[in-house]
């Protein structure tokens, strides 16, 4: 029997495992956080907890003694991208099968995947590295203000800062020492492109616009998506998108991509690359795929992961999803004290799923976007109807919390005029 390690950190059902692996067949281990040990598949061999799946020596650890009770694993799958790089070093290490640091740099180091998509002779803003704070201030008397800094291995829009002017530049002081990337500063509307890579073209992929602003969410606003019907726009990011994917792999791979959509002189999208996830979209993006679209992205990022040929669907004919995430109104962790729920004039008009905290439930302090005041997704017959109910479904939500620290005493209220 093949022993295969999962690292795994979500407590919702992102992931389907058992309809990845079959877990009779194999010895599946996980290492996992004590939050997410509810939803390990009950056919698993065994699981180790970890303060958390980034730390890599809580990992390391885990996985030696899994590796010594069922053997050294055959592969080792992560799924999340925060979890990327965990897994990298420990197939490095074990010297088993699959994506190591080496390969994994273009998809998560930004200046090297900016530097894989320039060559490829993809648009994208101007860029460089940055080391320092000098280095900021050369880029940006030579190319311009406002810049945008953030971390080179960055996610969930974590430690981005824009700056406007040289008296902008003390914020960096202000921030941990990583490595970080700077980059010219671009106003267009950013999208998110999600889909398949099959190594020779784009299998299914599905395109969307962001309402509001993954950073204005790190800083406490609602963020919604909803999926494009523009013809013309789309046309424009299939192309982009299918460059793109290609350059930076020519192996398959789950791709979610953002890039920046202006408009040309002659009227026309324009497209500019911004970064890509060698992995599947967060937020609500698998469930929308599965539940709307009938197609299980996390499937293809596992068969990949495990060395195997992924396959999925292409339909006939797309419906269009959004989704909606409401961040907690104060910090986590904290307790919900209540909670107005949105009433929309028709049940088509509304959500048609959702995950909201109950009254007395504590939000855990746990980073990125499961574990925040409130999930909604939608389904609708066009762009503007789905993007509708996202509007309406932000503005009449409510959540009161108070934290479960004693920092704060206060009380907050949740809603889209935060």
């Amino acid at each position: 029997m093949r022993h295969i390690i999962v690292i795994h950190r979500w407590r919702d059902r992102y992931a389907r495992y058992e309809d990845y692996l079959d877990h009779r067949t194999h010895r599946v281990t996980y290492v996992t956080t004590e939050l997410a040990l509810t939803s390990v598949p009950g056919g698993a061999a065994d699981a180790r907890v970890v303060p958390a799946t980034d730390d890599l020596h809580a990992v390391w650890d885990a996985v030696t003694e899994l590796s010594g009770r069922f053997g050294a694993p055959e592969r080792v799958v992560a799924l999340n991208e925060g979890d990327l790089d965990t897994a990298a070093l420990v197939r490095e290490r074990l010297g088993c099968a699959g994506l190591g640091p080496g390969a994994l740099a273009r998809f998560r180091d930004k200046l090297v995947m900016n530097r894989t998509v320039e060559e490829a002779g993809l648009p994208l803003p101007v860029f460089a590295d940055a080391p320092d704070e000098a280095a900021v201030l050369a880029f940006a008397e030579r190319h311009g203000w406002p810049v945008v800094v953030k971390p080179r291995r960055g996610t969930a829009s974590r430690g981005i800062v824009r700056l406007d002017g040289p008296a902008d530049l003390p914020l960096l002081r202000t921030l941990p020492p990583e490595q970080r990337l700077v980059q010219r500063y671009c106003a267009d509307a950013i999208v998110h492109i999600d889909g398949l890579w099959t190594g020779h073209g784009l299998g299914p992929w599905r395109a969307s616009r962001y309402v509001n602003t993954c950073v204005d969410f790190a800083e406490g606003v609602t963020l919604g998506s909803v999926e494009i019907d523009d013809g013309d726009v789309l046309a424009s990011l299939e192309e982009f998108t299918a460059r793109a994917a290609g350059a930076l792999s020519r192996e398959p791979w789950v791709f979610h991509m953002e890039a920046f959509v202006g408009t040309s002189a002659d009227g026309s999208p324009a497209v500019r690359f911004l970064e890509a996830g060698y992995r599947v979209g967060g937020a609500e993006i698998p469930f929308v795929w599965r539940e709307v679209h009938g197609i299980d992205l996390m499937h293809a990022a596992a068969d990949i992961q495990l060395g195997r040929s992924p396959a999925l669907p292409v339909p006939a004919q797309w419906h269009t999803a959004g989704w909606l995430l409401v961040p907690s109104p104060v910090p986590a962790p904290c307790r919900v004290t209540s909670r107005t729920l949105p009433e929309p004039p028709s049940p088509q008009d509304g959500p048609y799923a959702s995950v909201i905290p109950a009254v007395g439930q504590v939000i855990p302090r746990a980073g990125g976007y499961e574990h925040i005041g409130a999930r909604f997704r939608f389904r609708g017959a066009s762009s503007g109807d789905v993007e509708k109910a996202v509007l309406r479904t932000a503005a009449q939500f409510r959540m009161e919390c108070v934290p479960t620290t004693a920092a704060g005493r206060g009380r907050t209220v949740c809603g889209l005029d935060r």
